[in-house]
């Protein structure tokens, strides 16, 4: 059974994300593994330089790394990177289990996005939409896709 983990700065706290996201880790238990790690996010000067941001994303990207020692491919979420549809992206999750790859850690920054360090490392940069959207409502929608994408491969019915 292949192991998704999703890695994430920042808490959830409004009740309504969290209760979607244990709905989807309720789903999810047929298919995978999931773990989910939230680490510390930074605190944000209002008016922060872009120095200031650099560095805090840099600190936040160190924790991002650490906490990926276990997983054998990283995919990094980012609006620069690449676009897929449903399908494709299930085609993702099992080409990642052909190639061996057990572990796969989606990793979401915080409000300032991804350090480039993170960037590096990630085997894939997936974004779901040029837009940007609150990290919050990210993972409701990653585990959505991911649910989705094991439902797709297993031909199985889900509402489209």
């Amino acid at each position: 059974m292949q192991r998704i983990k999703i890695i994430a700065v920042g808490k959830i706290k409004e009740s309504f994300f969290r209760e979607s996201l244990l709905e989807y880790q309720k789903r999810l238990s047929r298919y995978c593994k999931l773990e989910i790690v939230e680490l510390t996010d930074e605190k944000i000067a209002d008016k922060a330089s872009l120095k200031d941001e650099e560095k805090i994303r840099d600190l936040e990207g160190q924790r991002i790394i650490n906490a990926l020692k276990d997983v054998d491919a990283t995919v990094a979420l980012c609006i620069e990177g690449e676009m897929r549809d449903s399908v494709a992206f299930a085609n993702t999750l099992q080409q990642f289990a052909v190639q061996g790859k057990q572990t796969v850690a989606f990793v979401i920054g915080g409000s300032l996005g991804l350090s480039d360090a993170v960037k590096q490392t990630a085997q894939l940069k997936l974004s779901f939409s040029p837009m940007t959207f609150p990290h919050q409502l990210m993972r409701v929608v990653l585990l959505e896709q991911v649910y989705r994408g094991y439902k797709i491969l297993g031909a199985e019915t889900y509402h489209k």
